[in-house]
């Protein structure tokens, strides 16, 4: 199983070292020196780490046989894979890798069909379910505690506590200026 684990972004310096954006959660053991990596382009690669540092709080990364700027610019843009075994899991019990939610039905609690996860997307401050509805529609779920109660690959189903809006488009919405509107329009009903 092939897992994106980082995006090469621009060059730093003259000597060949990227930044990138992380796309994993163990940075550590799949960015490591001496780690090959596909690429995606194809064409790129394969790129194996030769270092690895973190600078004002990005990580950068040279790769053997990439020794000056042009070289580092023109992985720009580059999506690092790492072979993963498919049966690996994370090493935190509340983590999961994408492959492993991808298909998953989603539920809500009382047993409601909300749909299939097509997708997740990586946002910075968190990632977001793609959820495909029986009707074809899509619907987009924050995999946060609060939301998504439960996550039981066995039964290959997520179990989600929505808010009010978050899939069904009713959303509840109580403002003291509509509860002072209607209770203005019962008081004229009641004078009339």
């Amino acid at each position: 199983m092939q897992l994106v684990v980082a995006r090469i972004g621009r060059a730093h310096g003259i000597k060949g070292e990227v930044t990138v954006e992380v796309r994993t959660d163990e940075p550590e053991l799949r960015l490591a020196p001496g780690a090959v990596l596909a690429t995606d382009p194809a064409s790129a690669g394969p790129l194996t780490i030769a270092t690895g540092r973190v600078h004002s709080g990005r990580l950068l990364l040279r790769f053997e046989g990439v020794a000056d700027r042009t070289g580092a610019e023109a992985l720009r843009n580059t999506l690092l894979i790492a072979d993963v075994d498919p049966e690996e899991m994370p090493e935190d019990e509340d983590e999961y890798y994408d492959h492993q939610l991808i298909d998953l039905d989603v539920v809500t609690e009382d047993g409601t069909e909300v749909g299939r996860i097509t997708e997740i997307s990586h946002l910075p401050s968190q990632d977001l379910f793609i959820v495909e509805r029986p009707d074809g529609s899509e619907v987009l779920i924050p995999f946060v505690e609060e939301i998504v109660s439960e996550i039981d690959l066995d039964e290959q189903r997520a179990v989600i506590t929505p808010p009010p809006g978050l899939i069904d488009d009713r959303a509840e919405i109580a403002s003291a200026r509509d509860e002072a509107a209607d209770a203005s329009a019962r008081d004229e009903d009641e004078g009339a």
